[in-house]
């Protein structure tokens, strides 16, 4: 049954959701901070809420999600609207909160779980965890948790620097992420809607944890290209936001979307997700 779902961020992988939920009648609204942005929200059925600024309109919503990211002075809903969050909780049917893998530190390589202790070893990822502490205190709010992998989609993929000639394959020995396509991200959330359980927490990744140089080789095939050079990772020129990513390995689990969701995963691994970017780019 269609609900009024209220999103703060109607970024990347909140869209994909909103323009699922608004094929099956939803009503959605969503903040930006940008009013260029306002048209394209409206084009995809959505009503935009420039914010910060005025208090938003949450009369009438049944589901909340919350994309925006922390920062030094925490979350920055609870910040500036935690009273309004704590009045519209009794009322809600469901909750999302999208954060991060990162929750989990670096494993060394190693498996991790819903179960898994928290063990962030960076300031991103420690923001996180006191994120999710935090909507987790407010009383009587429905909140799911979704600790997100790697984001790729359309618009998202590697090709476009594979074929510049600018990609490069990072090799650092032992290294492994885990990635999630965009359009799983949105069938995940959307099946939690469906199937609300208050409390739970979900990885969300795909089946093939890989080594970064593996996903760039792979789409240099798909093209017909010749394999991007290979740069040893403690030589490589990366911005240090690139080089913090590679400060943590670890290879996440994905059991519980499956058997409690019933998802079944849209793309399993990096391989299905670039052949159908790529098919999507070129209309084969």
């Amino acid at each position: 049954m269609a609900g009024m779902l209220f999103i703060f961020g109607y970024g990347y992988s909140a869209r994909a959701l909103a323009r699922l939920l608004v094929a099956h009648g939803w009503q959605v609204r969503g903040t930006t901070r940008s009013p260029d942005k306002c048209d394209r929200m409206r084009a995809d059925g959505v009503t935009p809420v420039l914010w910060p600024g005025a208090v938003p309109d949450l009369s009438g919503v049944t589901h909340l999600l919350i994309t925006a990211g922390p920062g030094e002075n925490g979350d920055p809903v609870l910040a500036a609207l935690r009273a309004e969050v704590e009045a519209l909780a009794p009322r809600l049917e469901w909750a999302g909160y999208l954060s991060t893998t990162g929750v989990y530190g670096d494993q060394d390589g190693g498996w991790v779980d819903e179960a898994t202790p928290l063990a962030p070893s960076s300031r991103r990822g420690q923001l996180r965890v006191e994120a999710e502490a935090a909507w987790s205190a407010i009383p009587r709010l429905p909140l799911h948790i979704f600790r997100l992998a790697g984001i790729y989609g359309p618009g998202r993929g590697p090709f476009a620097k594979v074929r510049a000639g600018t990609a490069r394959r990072i090799i650092k020995p032992g290294q492994v992420f885990s990635r999630i396509h965009v359009d799983d991200i949105a069938q995940v959330l959307a099946a939690s809607i469906a199937r609300p359980r208050p409390g739970a927490v979900y990885n969300l990744c795909d089946d093939d944890p890989a080594p970064p140089q593996d996903v760039i080789a792979h789409a240099a095939h798909l093209l017909g290209l010749p394999q991007p050079p290979e740069e040893p990772f403690e030589s490589a020129e990366m911005s240090p936001m690139a080089r913090s990513f590679y400060s943590e390995s670890k290879r996440v689990r994905n059991d519980l979307i499956k058997q409690e969701l019933g998802v079944e995963l849209l793309y399993p691994s990096y391989r299905e997700g670039l052949r159908a970017l790529l098919a999507a780019e070129t209309g084969d």
